[in-house]
Formats: C-alpha cells, sequence, structure tokens
C-alpha cells in the first residue's frame, strides 16, 4: 500500500479531509522535532535516523520511514 492510499484511508477513518489529517501530523512530528524530552539525547539520535529532505520531515517522509522499519521487522 502507498503512502498516498495510507493517507486517504486514514483521513477518511477519521472524517477528515486528506490536507487535514496531514497539516495534524505535520504539527504533531514539528512538536517531537522540536520539543524533544530531555532525556540525554537517545530521542535525537532516533530522529537523525529518519531521512528527510529539510531538517524535519513531512509526514509522507516520516510515513515511509516508519513502513521501512516495520518491513525490517516482519521480514
Amino acid at each position: 500500500m502507498g503512502i498516498r492510499k495510507i493517507l486517504q484511508d486514514t483521513a477518511q477513518m477519521n472524517g477528515i479531509t486528506v490536507e487535514e489529517l496531514r497539516a495534524k501530523m505535520q504539527r504533531a512530528i514539528n512538536e517531537a522535532w522540536t520539543l524533544p524530552p530531555d532525556e540525554g539525547g537517545i530521542t535525537a539520535a532516533c530522529q537523525q535516523q529518519v531521512p528527510c529532505e529539510g531538517d524535519i520531515p513531512t509526514p509522507e517522509e516520516f510515513i515511509g520511514y516508519v513502513a521501512n522499519e516495520i518491513r525490517k521487522i516482519d521480514g
């Protein structure tokens, strides 16, 4: 399943548009990247593993990363 389909299905399940979903996801990602817990850098180290074109990943970049990580576990 592609990222676009994941966003469409998730938006539909929540009764919102894809644009609203993306905006909510981006706000959550932005908050996670700019307000990490003070735990010695573990969060920052994990964040650096998420490939993205800018400083903060887009919802599509984040979903792609998570999907690839799940595939690694699933084998």
